[in-house]
C-alpha cells in the first residue's frame, strides 16, 4: 500500500488537539496520515492550539470533540480564525469537524449552564444544550459516502438551517437532535458530525474523500488503496452493537 516515491505533500491542520480530543478523536489524524502515505503522498501535520496562527498552507483541516470546558477555552481563539476558515471552506478545502468543533462551526452553541459560545458560521446552524445526553452507537446512511458507523455522546441539540444539507440520515441512534433523523452537516467539502469512535478507522470512505479532494485541489495524483477484510469486519461488529 505504500508508494516508494512520494507524489507530493498534503498539509493537514489539526485544530486544538490539546483541548478538543476525546473519545478517540486523535485516531482520525492517525488514519489520515497513514492513508495519505498509502495514497502515495507525504503528510505534513500542523497542530494549531490557542494562540497559534494557521499555517500558510492547509490542504485538510480536522477538529475533534471536547467537554464544554474545552469549547469555552478554544471558542474565543477560534473567532480569530473565523474569516480565514470561512474563506477556506468557500474555496473548497476539505474539513472534518467532530462533535464540539462541529458545534462551534455553526453560528453559536448555547450550553445549559455556561454562557453562549459564538461559532464561526461555516455551517448555517445552531446548537442548544439539552437535559438528556444522546449516547450510543450510530448507523447513518449518506448518499455520497455510504453507511457511516460511529459513537455519539452529546447533550447538544443541533438544528440545521434551511440551506444546510445533513451529512446522513440516522437508521440507529439520535444524530443531530434525536428528532429530525439527521446526522451531521455538509457544505462544499466540509463535513460536520457527532460521530466519534474514532470515525475514520471505521469509515475509510470519509478519509479517502478528504485526501482525494485535497489532492485534486493541489494538482496531485493519488495511488489507489486496496482495503483489508478486517475493516469491513470491524464495521459490521460496530453496527451490530446495541446502544
Amino acid at each position: 500500500m505504500t508508494s516508494e516515491t512520494s507524489r507530493g505533500e498534503l498539509h493537514i491542520v489539526n485544530l486544538y488537539p490539546r483541548h478538543m480530543n476525546i473519545y478517540g478523536d486523535r485516531g482520525n489524524m492517525l488514519v489520515l496520515t497513514r492513508r495519505t502515505t498509502w495514497h502515495g503522498l507525504t503528510p505534513v501535520v500542523h497542530e494549531v492550539n490557542p494562540g497559534d496562527e494557521l499555517p500558510e498552507r492547509a490542504d485538510i483541516i480536522v477538529g475533534g470533540g471536547g467537554q464544554d470546558s474545552g469549547q469555552v477555552t478554544v471558542a474565543d481563539d477560534l473567532q480569530r480564525h473565523g474569516d480565514a476558515l470561512r474563506g477556506l471552506a468557500a474555496d473548497g478545502v476539505p474539513m472534518l469537524m467532530i462533535c464540539g468543533m462541529y458545534q462551534l462551526f455553526g453560528h453559536r452553541f448555547v450550553p445549559i449552564e455556561e454562557p453562549e459560545l459564538p461559532g464561526v458560521g461555516v455551517f448555517d446552524m445552531e446548537t442548544v444544550g439539552g437535559p438528556v445526553r444522546m449516547i450510543g452507537n450510530v448507523v447513518a446512511e449518506s448518499d455520497d459516502l455510504g453507511t457511516l458507523i460511529g459513537y455519539e455522546n452529546h447533550s447538544g441539540r443541533t438544528l440545521l438551517g434551511a440551506g444546510v444539507a445533513p451529512l446522513a440520515r440516522v437508521t440507529q441512534g439520535d444524530g443531530n437532535n434525536g428528532d429530525d433523523g439527521f446526522e451531521g452537516a455538509t457544505r462544499d467539502n466540509v463535513i460536520g458530525t457527532y460521530l466519534h469512535g474514532s470515525l475514520l478507522p471505521k469509515n475509510p470512505a470519509v478519509a479517502d474523500f478528504l485526501i482525494e479532494t485535497a489532492a485534486r485541489r493541489a494538482g496531485l495524483e493519488t495511488v489507489e488503496v486496496s482495503e483489508h477484510d478486517h475493516i469491513e469486519r470491524a464495521r459490521r461488529q460496530a453496527a451490530e452493537r446495541p446502544r
